[in-house]
């Protein structure tokens, strides 16, 4: 089977007529400091001097890379020339684009800014600055594009490699929460565990979905930080505690994120509280209206709508966010989002629901005086709709410990 990286060069290749581009553009330099969110799709390892990595309509990869650096992109295969440089990129790249494009009088060539998604934002301001200055005077001044909807694109359409790995994740994700549930007992910090999930995470040589001091998020209880907080050591797992875990790993390049919780119960209680039983009930309710008008075509707002309509059904309040974001190589990949038709996320929730996509499903509401009830599905959209591909909690377990 080819790399991810050829299947995703040559996914790109599909999507350059539908993406309304000639040559798509990826320019990067010091790719060990931080880098085009796109550039593991293209290629495994780093760049160091100013690089060009393009794709062209008919087919053609074609690099520009550092004298260096190139030996590693010749030996991998993925790319059909690869050009190296000493002195300046510019002679080598303006070659580059005048092969590419000798039959485009007028080349759009797509270059990765986006107003409205970070993962198709991967060009810096000062990298822009060179290709334009790179672009004067030659026949491709003035045709540099956005690439947004190519990079989206090529983001959301996982592989069938992509989905089977993201499950791979998943699968170490679920023996992640049943490792967490015979830890977690009364008395223990939420900052006790999230160094034990780190500790099984460093053991299994994966990566974290987002940044480890955050990673895991751990809740217990009414005076827990919601949201992207920090476990504290000053806040203990108690009776009557709703207690709380949303957790990413990294495996084999591809990222989970799942949330699950626990009623942590006194010693005399068999069951959860009729409270808890609701709002867990809620929850799961609202998850499965968004899961059902989830299918291709749908807008990302109107998906969110139902499950947010479903919520507040209930009586309980709207979530301050959107139901669900797209999962990849990133816990949050960008593209398309399940949410509302806010400022703040720009023009990403009127875009439509695709096949291949694979999405989260998530909310919660707070359980007055007992904590944050919040859980979270990952979904693959196909042709008719959605499939689980988390295995989903029926009702709300209890927590031991006693």
């Amino acid at each position: 089977m080819p790399s991810i990286t050829r299947q995703k060069l040559d996914q790109a290749v599909s999507l350059m007529t539908e993406s309304g581009i000639d040559v798509w553009l990826t320019f990067v330099r010091e790719t060990s400091a931080g880098s085009d969110p796109v550039l593991p799709l293209l290629l495994e390892g780093s760049l160091t001097w100013q690089s060009a990595l393009l794709v062209s309509r008919d087919g053609r990869k074609v690099a520009v890379v550092g004298n260096y650096d190139a030996p590693a992109l010749e030996s991998s295969g993925d790319w059909d020339e690869v050009f190296s440089y000493v002195n300046d990129i510019r002679e080598a790249l303006v070659r580059a684009l005048d092969s590419l494009c000798d039959s485009v009088a007028q080349p759009r060539i797509g270059v990765n800014f986006s107003p409205d998604d970070d993962k198709a934002d991967g060009l810096t301001h000062g990298m822009y600055l060179l290709l334009q200055r790179y672009a004067q005077d030659t026949r491709f001044e003035g045709c540099f594009v956005s690439a947004a909807p190519l990079v989206r694109a090529l983001r959301a359409r996982k592989t069938e490699e992509e989905v089977e790995r993201i499950q791979t994740a998943i699968s170490h994700t679920d023996s992640l929460f049943s490792q967490i549930a015979r830890f977690a007992t009364v008395g223990k910090s939420e900052a006790e565990v999230q160094r034990f999930v780190h500790s099984l995470i460093d053991e299994g040589g994966w990566g974290f979905g987002w940044e480890r001091a955050g990673n895991p998020i751990v809740n217990s209880g009414p005076d827990s930080m919601v949201g992207h907080g920090i476990p504290s050591d000053a806040i203990f797992m108690s009776p009557g505690h709703v207690f709380h875990v949303d957790l990413g790993v990294v495996v084999e390049g591809y990222s989970s994120d799942i949330q699950r919780c626990w009623y942590v119960p006194a010693e005399s209680e068999t069951a959860a509280p009729e409270d808890v039983i609701r709002a867990y009930g809620a929850v799961t309710a609202a998850i499965e209206a968004g899961f059902r008008a989830l299918r291709p075509g749908a807008l990302g707002w109107e998906v969110d709508a139902a499950a947010r309509e479903a919520i507040q059904s209930q009586g309980y309040p709207e979530y301050l966010h959107a139901l669900g974001h797209q999962v990849g190589r990133l816990a949050h990949d960008g593209g398309a989002i399940l949410g509302p038709r806010w400022e703040r996320y720009g023009d990403t929730p009127f875009l439509p629901v695709e096949p291949g996509h694979v999405y989260t499903l998530e909310l919660g509401v707070d359980v007055e005086g007992r904590g944050y009830l919040g859980l979270e599905e990952m979904v693959v959209v196909g042709e008719s709709g959605a499939k689980w591909l988390t295995h989903r909690w029926p009702q709300i377990p209890l927590l031991g410990g006693w």
